[in-house]
């Protein structure tokens, strides 16, 4: 569902294979602090609370942005906040960036720079939404996911209560129980459940518990009632999804398969573009070293950059 002053629609939709890129914007404060979503972000990370588990060792949070539920995963040994752009890592890096277990990495996340078999964890919360191919996605986070991995993500539905209503009440023409994506604004799509689940499995992931978040997102009703127990109701209506899942905001956890590749040793970033093993970062830079390749990618600060290649001098 569409939110209201959503920056996406300020941000360049023309990176690769219709990537949104945040940089530059300012999504942070336009977004979260002027709009008063803190009824959103406290119900979320209590849906983010109940299904990841509270400790492990490594982490990817993908489109992690200014870092906003970086304080979350403190019980992982190593964290990877992962986003296409670089001004909002930064923004997180003056955060997080005194704690070692963190790392920063711009990217593309139909192309991650990771090597296969490497993350406990992944948790992917408001960004899928931006994703043109969702397949294609899944394929890649099943590829850095270790065996028997947890993958904990949050999508836009299309089938929520409003939407029915409205199309029932002919005030909208698409359906809400049709399968296929829709695409309300560029780039930017909502997705049926099962579609969503269907394509999960497609990837390899086996779906697990789900949570219905976001039941009371209505302006009016953000303004009378204390955000307090807006929270407190949404919590105790999380595990509807049992039942029925007609909210706006979906969360489900799933399972990599229990067989696959794990990473070996020090093995942690490959080359995103021919996928070999990267070694020590040199004056700056991650060097590929198959011969074909021999792409750079830039180190700067604390930032592992792997949107595009260093150019030779």
């Amino acid at each position: 569902m569409e939110e209201k002053n959503d920056p996406s629609k300020d941000v360049d939709m023309n990176g690769p294979l219709g990537i949104c890129d945040y940089e530059g914007s300012d999504y942070h404060n336009r977004f979260w602090d002027q709009q008063g979503r803190e009824y959103e972000d406290q119900v979320e990370r209590i849906a983010l609370r109940r299904l990841l588990p509270p400790t492990g060792g490594t982490l990817i949070d993908i489109g992690a942005g200014f870092g906003r539920l970086a304080d979350e995963f403190d019980g992982y040994k190593r964290v990877v906040l992962f986003d296409y752009s670089r001004s909002l890592l930064r923004e997180a890096q003056s955060r997080f960036g005194d704690d070692p277990r963190f790392i920063f990495v711009a990217g593309n996340w139909y192309q991650m720079p990771f090597v296969g078999g490497l993350f406990d964890a992944l948790v992917q919360i408001r960004t899928i939404h931006h994703a043109a191919d969702v397949p294609a996605l899944f394929a890649e986070l099943a590829r850095i996911a270790r065996p028997e991995g947890e993958y904990v993500l949050e999508f836009a539905s299309k089938r929520h209560l409003k939407a029915i209503l409205r199309y029932w009440l002919g005030r909208q023409k698409w359906s809400p129980f049709s399968r296929e994506p829709l695409e309300f604004v560029e780039l930017n799509f909502d997705f049926h459940p099962r579609w969503m689940a269907g394509r999960l499995i497609d990837a390899g992931f086996i779906p697990g518990r789900a949570l219905t978040v976001s039941h009371l997102r209505l302006p009016l009703v953000k303004k009378v009632i204390p955000t307090r127990l807006l929270v407190k109701i949404d919590s105790l209506l999380q595990n509807s999804a049992r039942w029925w899942q007609l909210t706006p905001s979906l969360f489900i956890a799933s399972r990599a398969p229990a067989s696959g590749p794990t990473a070996s040793g020090d093995a942690f970033f490959a080359c995103p573009a021919c996928g070999t093993i990267l070694g020590e970062v040199i004056q700056g830079q991650l060097s590929c070293p198959n011969e074909t390749c021999h792409r750079k990618w830039s180190f700067q600060d604390g930032l592992y950059d792997f949107k595009e290649p260093l150019l030779d001098n």
